[in-house]
């Protein structure tokens, strides 16, 4: 194996990119804004700039790579194709034959939730375990999939889009996707929020802290039940239920060693866990009550340590083989 990788996570706000050894170390990191007004092509190559500008500056050459991993906000085939990145306002592009036409260095290219999802396994919360979920409580809900240390991609690129799981018949508000009662709409940030909100409204006799908050976020939630505010553990009870009902869902199908939970929400771990636990417990199948659940440890470098992690001879190979 080469010695060096690069490490690339794209989000919707910033470029996260990372140099390290194929053993892990990683030893540089840079960050650079997302630019929002240019074709998915020209993107792709000023990030294909950056690296090339940090080859250079190292005194390396790109025969010392084993290759560049790549996470993006959007589903991803086994060809390293984007098929539609609603934040980046992608359609179907060849992620990997651009990149590595501009660089000369093997490019592998994989949907971000699951690309976090590997680097936790590999160095993170889930390391140690060899089948695993990842799940991200941001302004969303995503998940990543991981079984036998692969990552499961899906036939079309969508596998892990746990957010986007019915949990209600009695929405009536449309989820971002279009669909209504999704998790998401519950479980995220903005679900938190939107709970909170409507039991604010239904409930005016209430004396909670959360009248106080301008504007209401779920940070305030998640302290102001921290300090015991009934309103607001109702609100983390309610989307820590619905939560939980959804990883049982998906212990019936791949039955995880352990849940890694990781997004901003989960800063609040010592609130959200103990409702999350109990209400796992209270609908999962039997025998899988007792699958673990760890906080994420990795932060805002899961994304381009699981990229790195993609590049290695045994992701690249086996990558595919569960689909």
């Amino acid at each position: 194996m080469k010695p060096y990788a690069f490490g690339v996570d794209i989000g919707g706000t910033s470029i996260k990119i990372g140099l390290a050894k194929t053993s892990g170390w990683l030893f540089e990191t840079r960050k650079i804004g997302t630019p929002i007004d240019l074709s998915a092509e020209s993107f792709l190559l000023n990030i294909s700039e950056v690296i090339k500008q940090r080859i250079h500056a190292r005194g390396l050459h790109p025969d010392d790579f084993e290759g560049i991993g790549v996470g993006v906000p959007g589903p991803v085939d086994e060809k390293g194709v984007v098929h539609g990145c609603a934040n980046l306002g992608w359609g179907e592009v060849d992620v990997k034959g651009i990149m590595e036409r501009a660089l000369g260095i093997p490019v592998q290219v994989g949907n971000d939730a699951n690309v976090a999802a590997l680097g936790e396994m590999w160095q993170g919360g889930g390391k140690g375990y060899a089948n695993l979920v990842m799940v991200t409580l941001g302004t969303g809900v995503g998940g990543g999939v991981i079984i036998n240390r692969h990552i499961v991609c899906g036939q079309y690129g969508s596998a892990g889009e746990i957010g986007h799981l019915h949990v209600s018949d009695d929405e009536t508000e449309p989820c971002g996707c279009s669909n209504y009662g999704c998790l998401e709409q519950y479980a995220s940030a903005t679900g938190i929020v939107r709970t909170a909100a409507r039991l604010l409204d239904a409930h005016p006799e209430a004396n909670s802290i959360l009248r106080q908050g301008t504007p209401l976020d779920a940070k305030l939630v998640c302290d102001s039940a921290r300090e015991g505010d009934e309103l607001a553990l109702s609100v983390v009870e309610a989307a820590m239920d619905q939560l939980g009902k959804a990883l049982a869902m998906i212990s019936c199908v791949i039955d995880p060693e352990v849940y890694v939970i990781g997004g901003g929400v989960s800063l609040a771990s010592d609130v959200l866990m103990p409702p999350l636990q109990r209400a796992y417990k209270r609908y999962a199948f039997p025998s899988s009550r007792d699958t673990a659940f760890k906080k994420a440890t990795l932060g805002n470098q899961a994304g381009i340590i699981g990229a790195i992690k993609l590049t290695m001879p045994d992701a690249k190979e086996n990558k595919e083989k569960i689909k």
